[in-house]
């Protein structure tokens, strides 16, 4: 592993058959996440996934590229837009890269991500931290 190496990059479809299954695991119940008439009620474009869906579906290129997920150490980002997710069979396409941005001389690894969708950034530094 060397600082600029790139991660395979990943293409994930949400539908909302994904957010009703997540809404149950995650007992989050927000009507923004499968209402359209509420969502648009107060301002966003559509139903929109939600955030920590989002972020697990950007640690995935992680744990994908990995192998092994006890190799991850931390994982972070902010929610800098919504993924709008359309009421129809093909939902939103979330696309995520990544990079290895830095190595510590103890061995830890920064990856740089980006998480896009609609071809605009959803998440705000996305970086995780995995053992080299």
């Amino acid at each position: 592993m060397n600082v600029g190496d790139e991660l395979p990059s990943l293409q994930v479809r949400v539908t909302r058959e994904q957010l009703v299954r997540y809404a149950g695991a995650a007992l989050d119940f927000n009507p923004i996440h499968w209402n359209e008439r509420f969502a648009k009620e107060v301002g966003l474009p559509d139903v929109i996934a939600h955030g920590m869906l989002t972020m697990a579906l950007a640690g995935r290129v992680v744990t994908d590229w990995l192998g092994d997920p006890s190799r991850l150490l931390d994982f972070s980002a902010r929610f800098t837009r919504p993924v709008a997710v359309p009421d129809d069979a093909e939902g939103a396409l979330v696309e995520m890269t990544g990079k290895v941005g830095a190595i510590s001389e103890d061995g830890v690894a920064r990856l740089d991500l980006v998480v896009k969708f609609d071809g605009k950034t959803v998440l705000g530094k996305p970086q995780a931290l995995i053992r080299a």
